[in-house]
């Protein structure tokens, strides 16, 4: 009984791509840069399986090993993009060759915010790229005040609406955002509309765990789709299922964190399906990459390490794990938006060879045709599967 566990360590890219220039990023190297600034950082689970024997200047301080015990390389990115959508996206065999729109610096046009306020009775605060833990300090008051709820955007293909759970209730939060949804298309059709509900009072206003995507349906088939349309269990969590709007899954199961991410994927490792396991853990960029916050990066990372062993210990015979990443988001650098990055891959099972060095994958789809391959899914997108090099 075949399957194929992702587990997506969001953001947790590992050097710049070689374009890195052209969005801002020189610099960026999520993995190796924590390492540098926090150097008692130590994941020894993953160096076992070669994550310091990836190919890349510095990256040997991860902890490279003699005899690494599973297949490592990295991938780059083909989708003009940095954004959770087109990395997850690609994993899944859709490369998104125009990129989605941003509004950085003019914030969302006067048409469009017009048509959004008309359509639910309110005027917004707000309209401009900022941070989310600020912007709410900023404008949560007038918020609160108003009953206008906030509306914002960053580096990413994002509209993001912020309000207060007492003053717009999370259900109704969720309806603003499916309307902006429904308006967000052609020139304006960004990757994602997010709900950030938040609590507190002046000077003290905190996001909740309440937050929603609402995602563009992924433009191609995906190995999520296809495994589906085989009769076979496709089991999401965390935030897959808002990235693909619910498509190709038969299960969803949206977590509150990464250790509860974590927890699942070892609940439903136990069971006995066939198909596909793909999970989301979001902390490292939501929590910690956005804030440059190392330390609790650094400490995300070091507790997902801790907890690989037991997530190993369930796998069955014929499971294969593939560890990786959507972009970057470092933490040490001035910038506190998405880098463009390779990122790591690890693959391990009972069935998958020892020391096989992967290389520098050129797409992200190489790891969801190698999904195909092993799961009989007949996928059509283009990309280099691995399956003949890992397989004992």
């Amino acid at each position: 009984m075949k399957r194929a566990i992702i587990i997506v360590l969001d953001s947790v890219g590992i050097g710049e791509l070689p374009d890195a220039a052209d969005f801002g990023d020189v610099g960026s190297n999520t993995l190796v840069n924590i390492k540098k600034a926090r150097p008692q950082t130590e994941l020894k689970n993953m160096a076992a399986l070669g994550l310091g024997n990836i190919q890349g200047e510095d990256i040997h301080l991860l902890g490279k090993v003699d005899a690494p015990k599973g297949a490592f390389g990295k991938m780059g990115e083909r989708s003009i993009g940095k954004d959770t959508t087109t990395g997850h996206w690609e994993i899944a065999g859709v490369v998104t060759e125009k990129p989605f729109p941003t509004f950085t610096d003019t914030g969302f046009p006067k048409e469009l915010m017009d048509a959004f306020e008309q359509a639910i009775g309110r005027k917004t605060l707000g309209n401009y790229a900022a941070s989310g833990t600020v912007i709410i300090q900023d404008l949560g008051d007038e918020h609160v005040k108003t009953g206008s709820p906030i509306v914002y955007t960053s580096a990413d293909s994002v509209f993001q609406i912020a309000a207060h759970e007492d003053v717009i209730p999370v259900p109704e939060l969720y309806k603003l955002c499916e309307t902006a949804r429904k308006l967000l298309t052609g020139d304006y059709g960004v990757a994602r509309v997010i709900a950030r509900p938040f609590i507190g009072e002046h000077g003290n206003y905190t996001r909740t765990k309440n937050r929603k995507d609402f995602s563009l349906e992924p433009t191609g088939t995906t190995i999520l789709d296809l495994a589906k349309a085989k009769g076979m269990n496709v089991t999401a969590i965390g935030k897959i299922e808002d990235i693909f709007e619910h498509r190709g899954m038969t299960r969803t199961d949206h977590t509150t964190n990464n250790n509860d991410g974590i927890e699942k994927t070892i609940l439903y490792t136990k069971e006995e399906f066939e198909g596909i396991l793909f999970t989301n853990l979001v902390d490292t960029d939501m929590i910690y990459g956005h804030r440059n916050d190392v330390e609790g990066y650094a400490g995300a990372l070091e507790y997902f390490d801790g907890k690989l062993p037991e997530i190993m210990a369930n796998m069955k015979d014929e499971d294969i794990l593939f560890i990786t990443a959507d972009h970057g988001c470092d933490p040490t650098t001035p910038s506190t938006d998405h880098s463009r990055e390779y990122v790591p891959l690890l693959v391990w099972g009972k069935n998958v060879k020892e020391g096989v060095d992967l290389g520098v994958r050129k797409s992200f789809t190489d790891l969801g045709k190698t999904i195909s391959d092993y799961l009989g899914l007949d996928a059509e997108f283009e990309g280099d599967s691995f399956l003949k090099d890992i397989l004992k």
